[in-house]
């Protein structure tokens, strides 16, 4: 039978289609040939990019030139800009606003790189402080209301250039599907219960161990019980954090190692699939708090969204979280699960 699922989060409803029980050899390969010779984000090509905002580079190097291993410019056709006033404006039943805010990319490496799980873990590192160090500038200004960091990989997923990258905005609002998580799930169930609906879905996810992935010191990943797609993984701190930026050195090194091998294992079970990685954090420069629970979403884009999913909010997948977190565990095996 199939069987609907709702995440305690944010309410939303999904339809587990048990029946068809996808499994990775079920879902077509994504081949895509690379296309080395007119990548902009090469080291060597800095020129070809807007002129960085930030990079760890070797010292004595200068900006927008080699020397450096993880680099962050402007995205060239940016969403949201930096310069401005903010103004809101009303018009009858219609609002506006100016489009002030940001958004970068943040180039992981100068090699041409197509796939996350390539990096060594020290590279992963880097990359997550240069989230951490981009978020917390950011965050500076007064005007910004939330960040967010995400990765597309692949043409499925949305990306335009193959070369390994990511990419942060940072928004004059709050968006709407952080507000339906903080009032519809975090504040009602913290209302109700007292405690955090993410704390309480590790406790249970641990517990249960049908849906968990693997474990690190400071981070655990499962695959969520109202998975929205096949294999989708969540990785959240095992303590509460609220924060994104205040993420520690011990927490950088913990997470990178567990991200990499989540990213791993994906890989090697899906044939490097085209996913979306998503960081879930607390809203900033508000006077109140949400009492979030950051976390990163990774969701590999296996099957399409079509007119059911748009037309309800509904989503369909056709495979279990139990039966994607049991094979991506028993690929731990094949992998090795050295810290």
């Amino acid at each position: 039978m199939p069987e609907m699922r709702q995440n305690p989060v944010n309410g939303q409803w999904v339809v587990i289609a048990a029946e068809r029980a996808m499994r990775p050899q079920d879902f077509p390969a994504t081949r895509e040939e690379p296309r080395v010779s007119d990548c902009p984000f090469c080291g060597g090509r800095e020129e070809e990019t807007p002129p960085e905002i930030w990079a760890y580079r070797q010292a004595g190097t200068d900006r927008d030139a080699p020397g450096w291993w993880v680099r962050t410019v402007p995205n060239k056709y940016p969403a949201l800009a930096p310069d401005g006033i903010l103004a809101e404006h009303n018009e009858g039943v219609y609002s506006r606003m100016t489009g002030i805010g940001a958004h970068e990319v943040i180039i992981e490496t100068p090699r041409h790189q197509v796939h996350f799980h390539e990096h060594p873990v020290g590279q992963v590192e880097e990359i997550i402080r240069m989230w951490r160090d981009r978020y917390c500038d950011l965050a500076r200004d007064y005007r910004i209301k939330y960040i967010q960091v995400f990765k597309n990989h692949g043409r499925e997923g949305g990306a335009s250039i193959e070369h390994t990258h990511c990419q942060l905005i940072a928004t004059p609002v709050v968006p709407k599907s952080v507000m339906d998580e903080v009032v519809h799930g975090i504040e009602r169930y913290r209302q109700t219960t007292g405690r955090c609906v993410f704390c309480d879905m590790m406790v249970q996810e641990q517990a249960a161990q049908d849906r968990l992935v693997l474990e690190a010191e400071h981070f655990l990943a499962f695959c969520p019980f109202a998975s929205r797609f096949p294999f989708e993984t969540w990785i959240l701190p095992k303590h509460h954090k609220t924060d994104f930026g205040a993420i520690s050195e011990d927490e950088i090194k913990s997470l990178a190692w567990i991200l990499r091998e989540t990213f791993t294992r994906l890989a090697q079970v899906l044939n490097n699939p085209p996913y979306n990685l998503i960081l879930h954090s607390s809203p900033v420069n508000i006077p109140w708090d949400p009492g979030y629970h950051w976390h990163l979403e990774i969701l590999p884009r296996l099957t399409r969204v079509a007119g059911f999913e748009m037309g309800t909010d509904y989503y369909i997948n056709p495979t279990p979280p139990e039966m994607a977190a049991k094979i991506l565990r028993e690929t731990i095996e094949d992998l090795g699960t050295s810290h």
